[in-house]
């Protein structure tokens, strides 16, 4: 079978849509990319001229169109969708393949979205804030589908000395700045804890955590090697007060396959996904994530008992392999 997978390729580090192609190729299928975010005109040009960013979005649409009349693809795959038009998934549909999105990112900009929800013959959710949207409006073909891991990326490995004494920490949290995951990490600044991701310039010159963030970018093997070295690694959810969020962050899966034990904030759709003392650990409040830490590191053999299990429960059911199935399956009986 082939497939048509449009989405965003970063150009600096390997994303959920390399995943995603991947595991098309582990299920034996073939992977035809396209990513949306190929415009003609740099984005400093397009934010000043809207009638050019208008004609650059049409523009990268009509090439869309014409990959999928080119390779005249089994199925198309939309992640995430923003760019894509109603139009053309009307005129792919014409042409006989069926098409479902799979959105990705909270629901700040959805307009474009639901604008062209309806043309879709299947609507993928990574997040069940999402799914709420679509049911409200009237649609019923919505599936809630998490993201997930690659075992091939996300794994256990043995790390040299360099390695374990550049990364070895007894908590670890890998993740972008966002005022709530600073506040929560500045009562625990004071344990042996280390804040690796990008945007941590932010945070207030006086703050506890300037000493323990590092400000960076940072590709899969490196957070794969500080996962492994560390032996309790937290994970804390984007919120901003105003946006509904309720989708499991990638690094909840991410980090369960490379066999870390799982610190993390009651998650709406991570707790429907995990149960708590069983696969991970969630926490209230800082209280309450300072207590827990102090008691998993004071209980290894519960700590590991309880990694084990949850990497059991997301190579078994949490791979993107697992997702790809899922919509093929779904998009092949709706189109008996």
């Amino acid at each position: 079978m082939k497939i048509l997978l449009v989405g965003y390729h970063n150009p600096h580090f390997v994303n959920t849509i390399v995943l995603r192609e991947k595991a098309i190729g582990y299920l034996g299928h073939e992977a035809i990319g396209f990513d949306d975010a190929k415009y003609m005109l740099p984005g400093r040009i397009r934010s000043r001229f809207p009638f050019l960013h208008q004609w650059d979005v049409e523009h990268l649409n009509e090439n869309l169109v014409n990959t999928a009349r080119q390779h005249k693809p089994d199925c198309c795959l939309v992640v995430g969708g923003q760019n894509i038009l109603p139009q053309t998934v009307s005129r792919i549909k014409h042409m006989g393949i069926p098409i479902a999105l799979w959105t990705t990112d909270v629901p700040a900009d959805f307009k474009n979205i639901l604008e062209s929800a309806s043309f879709y013959d299947h609507l993928f959710c990574a997040g069940s804030e999402a799914s709420d949207i679509f049911h409200a409006r009237g649609f019923e073909n919505v599936t809630w589908l998490p993201f997930a891991c690659d075992p091939n990326f996300h794994k256990r490995i043995s790390l040299n000395i360099d390695e374990s004494h550049q990364f070895a920490k007894d908590i670890v949290f890998v993740g972008s700045y966002y005022s709530n995951r600073a506040r929560i990490l500045e009562g625990i600044a004071d344990l042996d804890l280390g804040v690796w991701g990008p945007y941590w310039q932010k945070l207030e010159v006086h703050s506890p955590l300037k000493k323990k963030a590092i400000n960076i970018k940072m590709n899969y093997d490196q957070w794969v090697k500080i996962f492994n070295a560390s032996k309790i690694n937290i994970v804390i959810h984007y919120q901003d007060g105003k946006l509904p969020c309720h989708q499991a962050s990638p690094k909840l899966f991410e980090a369960m396959a490379c066999g870390c034990f799982v610190l993390t904030d009651r998650q709406k759709d991570a707790q429907a996904l995990f149960k708590d003392k069983e696969h991970l650990v969630f926490f209230d409040d800082p209280q309450d994530l300072r207590a827990k830490i102090k008691y998993y590191l004071d209980h290894e053999d519960e700590r590991k008992r309880i990694a084990e299990r949850g990497f059991i429960e997301v190579l078994e059911k949490h791979t993107y392999q697992h997702r790809v199935k899922s919509i093929l399956d779904i998009l092949q009986k709706e189109n008996e």
